[in-house]
């Protein structure tokens, strides 16, 4: 299959690589030709635009970091304009129905170019083993033509038709923002918790045996609870944008995102102290500095748990 890939960044760059791999003639293009080093050698076309990426592809998938950008390289690259009758745009960004909507009411629609919105979860590490979680919105018909390729690039488990075109960008949205929420609480419990003088690996463990046990604390928390790590692959202006958008989508249908907008703001604080590329995971680190502790426990005793 002919496939034009835009969007080489930490999630694209390896999703992209996965396609060539698996025996599709990919062509590709980013902001940063340097991007593309990798997949030129594995046999990858590069074009020095969108819209010449967009011509004569089966399949456009764009991976890219805002709907700014998505609605920059589909309307103002040409892309949306240069595929042909019967492709297929598959968007894989966390972007916003709206912009799809511009873009399929400006170019796309009644040219008979069709769209979905697959919109992933998983971060870095999935996007380099291939197990993403993808979420899909679109027409049935359109997703289960698309299953093959998405397949290849998540966890055949994990990939969800969730209903129309922009049903895929609102369930990442919302398992973005709960993900986040996580992040807060948990760091806002540990912190509360360890200052008050219990031991941080005790206080972990009778979380973990109670109610409120999740996926973050006994999981995610791990990168750095044993190495420190608050995940640069994903960038904390990356995690603000998502919560933004969020956050105005609660605005739009009329439900009050009084917490989301808390959230928002505790992770903008972070970005103000530890800067646009600090990881995602950096809100943590206001925590422990109000604990007046670093959340470290040694890696024997968090495996024991």
């Amino acid at each position: 299959m002919k496939i034009g890939f835009i969007g080489l960044g930490n999630m694209g760059r390896p999703m992209a690589r996965h396609l060539i791999l698996a025996g599709h003639d990919v062509t590709v293009h980013d902001a940063r030709s340097e991007a593309a080093l990798e997949h030129l050698g594995l046999g990858a076309r590069w074009v020095d635009d969108p819209a010449t990426c967009a011509d004569g592809a089966d399949v456009l998938i764009t991976m890219l970091p805002t709907p700014r950008v998505v609605e920059d390289v589909l309307l103002c690259g040409g892309a949306a304009e240069a595929l042909q009758p019967g492709a297929l745009w598959i968007d894989m960004s966390t972007s916003t129905p709206a912009v799809a909507r511009r873009v399929a009411g400006e170019v796309l629609d009644g040219r008979g170019v069709r769209r979905l919105d697959a919109p992933v979860s998983g971060m870095a590490r999935g996007a380099e083993a291939g197990t993403l979680q993808i979420f899909a919105g679109g027409d049935a018909d359109d997703f289960r033509e698309a299953l093959p390729l998405l397949e290849v690039l998540g966890d055949p488990e994990k990939i969800l038709h969730v209903g129309a075109a922009g049903h895929g960008y609102t369930v990442k949205l919302m398992i973005n923002l709960l993900w986040f929420c996580h992040v807060v609480a948990t760091s806002e419990v540990l912190a509360m918790g360890v200052k008050a003088g219990v031991d941080l690996g005790v206080l972990r463990s009778a979380l973990l045996a109670g109610p409120a046990a999740s996926h973050f604390l006994e999981h995610d928390v791990l990168s750095i609870l044993v190495d420190g790590d608050y995940d640069d692959s994903f960038a904390l202006v990356l995690a603000c944008k998502d919560l933004g958008l969020a956050v105005d989508l609660g605005r739009d249908v009329g439900v009050p995102a009084e917490l989301s907008a808390l959230v928002e703001q505790i992770f903008r604080r972070a970005k103000a102290a530890y800067g646009d590329l600090a990881g995602e995971m950096s809100p943590v680190r206001l925590y422990e500095t109000w604990a007046a502790q670093d959340f470290r426990l040694p890696f024997p005793a968090v495996r024991a748990v």
